[in-house]
């Protein structure tokens, strides 16, 4: 708070809401967001909710590089960095431009809408919100895969598979029994496979 009272040119702040309780981190990112308005600072966080509170672009690092830079909420919603997608908690694929959507660079074939015309063949990612990933009972029609991770968080679960990322609610989980190593079968809908240029 002093360093803030000063009004400094530039303000380094490392992980100012890591370990704090829920309440008060949820307090303190507030009343930052009000502060921080019309000052010049670096933010250093693991947290996808604080970038997107208090900053207005975000340069992704990993392994000592940045690999995406740019608008918060652009890097965030449309990552190309697996990395940067796995911190904005949301599914990336690579793969070739087909006439209807994405062919990955492991075979897979799904329908898809692209932000901009790009020619059949061409390089590719697709990014899938996990909350748009319906999961279903191996050998229901869909895209086979296997439960890799159950991450409860308060009522739902985040099942990651070896394929794509739900979020489901955890009556759903106790319901199918889900345990990593469980066959599963995974549908998206076209509108929500957002494919871009690699």
């Amino acid at each position: 708070a002093r360093a803030l009272a000063a009004e400094p040119r530039l303000t380094l702040l490392d992980e100012p809401l890591a370990s704090l309780d829920v309440g008060v981190a949820a307090e303190l990112r507030l009343t930052l967001a009000e502060v921080l308005a019309d000052r010049t600072a670096v933010l250093v966080t693991h947290d996808v909710l604080d970038a997107y509170l208090l900053a207005d672009r975000v340069a992704v690092l990993h392994e000592g590089t940045v690999v995406e830079q740019g608008p918060t909420r652009e890097v965030l919603a449309r990552p190309r960095h697996p990395f940067t997608a796995e911190i904005a908690g949301l599914s990336l694929l690579t793969g070739r431009r087909t006439d209807h959507g994405i062919r990955t660079d492991d075979g897979l074939e799904l329908a898809g809408t692209e932000s901009e015309p790009i020619g059949a063949g061409m390089p590719v990612t697709a990014v899938i919100r996990p909350s748009a990933v319906g999961l279903h009972p191996a050998g229901s029609g869909g895209i086979p895969a296997r439960v890799t991770a159950l991450e409860p968080r308060d009522d739902l679960v985040r099942v990651r598979t070896d394929r794509l990322t739900a979020l489901l609610p955890a009556a759903i989980v106790a319901e199918l029994r889900l345990a990593p190593g469980t066959p599963v079968a995974l549908r998206v809908a076209p509108g929500d496979v957002a494919i871009a240029p690699a």
